[in-house]
């Protein structure tokens, strides 16, 4: 494992501050996509123009004509063909929002990192962890447009899977950026952890929950089974235990048939209730030997793991057609850092040098 840097406080004050702002930023980038993708909006924007996109539509012959081009998406014609352009506008700020939020991240960090590299405030270690940052930003980012073409030929939302690459990679970008802000924060333990492998086994779970919450958001899955602790009556759902029904054809065409969204649903419950009996374990087993830092993140994933649970049982109680904005757009935060607060104990728990 790699080991924190043992110099403190090497790097200078403004470095620090704006790593916690990039950070929170790329919260921020995510809820926004949570909150694009939950109000239908991810497809109101057809073209994606790195510079004219900076400027919205200023007056009303450039609102129709945005208009007219959402007109020839597939989401106009089989779902929204009764919108007026008031109607439009209101999908359109969002995801011109997310976009522009994008832009603004990315001025934010590459300008700064230029300074920082020309003035020699930053060593070759933090130019690397940086450079993996931007540059899985900007997968993040072709990805993000790749997911977007997808809704825009013969369906009328993206693509499930795409729409997963999207948001993993996203994770992915958070993760890196974790890592980073541990490192020149020092963050570390002057004792050795013994126990600290169950921590990477609940990362892992986790992770592979903020997969299939993916999937799950990105087949709609959440509208199919609005009832707890039961799936419309059922522990496991029907669907399920016909074997004739455990087909690829079915995960791929998962619009068409229930199989595919049933299967996500039931998975993403069962890992939740996994990751809350994991965290309880977790917390028991090292809050006795860790040192304070440490202890903090204990209970910080202790309490948001409970908080989630509940945020996602009252989303799924909420739907009426659709996914409540406010549960799930909560319940996407919480899950995030939830997953950062994982990392941030993991890192708090490596071997700091005296």
């Amino acid at each position: 494992m790699e080991k924190p840097k043992t110099i403190k406080y090497k790097y200078p004050k403004t470095i620090r501050i704006w790593l916690i702002i990039g950070l929170i930023m790329l919260i921020g980038q995510v809820i926004l996509g949570g909150i694009t993708r939950l109000t239908g909006s991810g497809l109101s924007i057809t073209r994606w123009d790195i510079i004219t996109g900076i400027v919205p539509p200023l007056n009303a012959s450039a609102w129709v004509n945005e208009f007219e081009l959402y007109k020839e998406t597939p989401q106009y014609h089989k779902i929204n063909s009764t919108f007026t352009i008031q109607e439009f506008k209101f999908i359109y700020f969002w995801e011109y929002f997310h976009r522009l939020w994008v832009r603004a991240l990315g001025f934010i960090f590459l300008i700064p990192f230029v300074i920082f590299v020309l003035k020699k405030q930053m060593d070759s270690y933090l130019i690397k962890r940086l450079g993996i940052v931007i540059l899985l930003t900007i997968l993040t980012a072709s990805a993000g447009w790749i997911m977007v073409q997808s809704g825009l030929v013969n369906r009328p939302w993206v693509n499930a899977y795409k729409l997963t690459i999207h948001f993993t990679m996203a994770v992915l970008v958070i993760w890196a950026m974790v890592k980073t802000v541990s490192d020149v924060y020092l963050l570390g333990s002057k004792s050795f952890i013994p126990s600290i492998k169950i921590v990477y086994y609940v990362i892992s779970i986790a992770f592979l929950q903020m997969i299939v919450a993916g999937i799950m958001a990105g087949m709609k899955a959440g509208l199919y089974y609005p009832s707890w602790p039961d799936m419309n009556g059922e522990f496991i759902p029907g669907v399920l235990l016909n074997p004739e029904n455990w087909d690829w054809h079915n995960m791929v065409n998962y619009d068409s048939y229930l199989f595919a969204p049933a299967l996500v649903q039931f998975t993403h419950r069962m890992l939740a209730y996994i990751l809350t009996v994991a965290t309880i374990y977790l917390f028991f087993k090292l809050r006795k030997k860790v040192e304070e830092a440490s202890k903090k993140w204990l209970n910080v994933i202790l309490i948001l793991v409970f908080v989630q649970v509940i945020l996602g049982i009252l989303t799924v109680l909420n739907v009426q057609g659709k996914i409540p904005l406010f549960f799930g757009v909560s319940h996407q935060l919480v899950g995030l850092l939830y997953f950062m607060g994982l990392l941030f104990l993991c890192n708090s728990l490596r071997k700091q040098k005296a």
